[in-house]
């Protein structure tokens, strides 16, 4: 069996991992991970750029090493191989606690209960619930959603497909870096520049190719393109924009605008204006679409890396 037909029996075996287990309740390896970077960051920390760099080459290269030493140990065994992949698969992609968080909301919401939805959205997202009334919360899950498909899935399916368990490690590795020290809170302005410029170099494909599968998977693939067109170049994050924008097209809504972090109110472009608000029904239209794309995602991500494998295989022997 060949590496490429591993990865994809792998690959596949995780994300169904996910969607049937989700995440561990303890030990998850992202949460380890997070605490080993913990304690690399408090050797390393200075109000500079350069260890913050050498925080995030520690880290991310640590995570990177540790899957190629693992995939080498079995290489030899295409049954281990397809068992690793799919491990680290499901250890990395989160597809499944993101609908389950988003759902949780979107069901106090329905009910009625705006502070049982207030109490769960930090779960989610980092926005200030208490300044959210119901279609402000369902907003900030939709945006969520959007977001975190493309980091929590598809960007690890696409680096993956690169690199194998390496490039799922690392992926997961620099995405929880930039979580923890790459918001610009004056102890990570400098520290953590290093490890939000790589986030968003890391993120850069996924975003794109999530963006891509949310047009042609939902409702309004027009409306999506529409609205990645016109309005991602004017988010402030070059991959939350145009997964954002998409999704705000599919789904026929506006995001953007007016939002809150940690007491700091930010005035944010809104995404696809000719939309209509966002309203708790629309919580349940992006769950469903962010699960079509991370399935597309799959799809593509391993038929790219087979079809890959064989042009280097022909170009070989040619």
């Amino acid at each position: 069996m060949g590496a490429d037909r591993r990865y994809a029996y792998g690959a596949a075996a995780g994300l169904l991992g996910d969607l049937l287990l989700g995440d561990p309740r303890r030990g998850h390896p992202v949460a380890v991970f997070g605490r080993a970077a913990g304690a690399v960051e408090r050797v390393l920390w200075r109000d500079h750029r350069g260890w913050g760099a050498l925080h995030a080459l520690v880290c991310a290269g640590g995570a990177v090493a540790l899957g190629s030493v693992a995939s080498r140990a079995v290489r030899t065994s295409p049954a281990a191989s397809v068992a690793l992949t799919g491990a680290a698969t499901w250890a990395v992609v989160g597809g499944t606690s993101l609908v389950r968080e988003a759902r949780g909301i979107g069901r106090a919401l329905e009910a009625g209960d705006v502070e049982a939805a207030r109490v769960r959205l930090p779960h989610l997202c980092g926005r200030d619930p208490q300044a959210l009334d119901a279609d402000g919360i369902a907003r900030a899950v939709v945006e969520s959603v959007a977001e975190n498909t493309s980091d929590a899935v598809v960007g690890a399916l696409v680096w993956g497909a690169v690199g194998g368990v390496p490039g799922l490690l690392g992926f997961r590795a620099v995405n929880t870096l930039d979580a923890m020290v790459g918001h610009r809170s004056p102890r990570y302005r400098r520290y953590g520049w290093a490890s939000a410029r790589l986030d968003d170099l890391a993120g850069w494909p996924g975003a794109r190719l999530t963006a891509v599968l949310a047009a042609l998977a939902g409702p309004d693939p027009r409306g999506a393109v529409r609205a990645w067109r016109a309005d991602a170049a004017k988010h402030p994050s070059p991959n939350a924009g145009p997964v954002e924008a998409s999704f705000a097209g599919a789904l026929g809504v506006r995001l953007g605008g007016t939002l809150s972090y940690g007491g700091r109110v930010e005035q944010r472009p809104v995404l696809n204006p000719e939309g209509r608000d966002v309203t708790t029904r629309d919580v349940e239209r992006a769950v469903r679409l962010s699960r079509r794309v991370s399935w597309l995602a799959l799809g593509v991500t391993v038929a790219a890396r087979l079809v890959a494998t064989r042009l280097v295989a022909k170009g070989r022997t040619s």
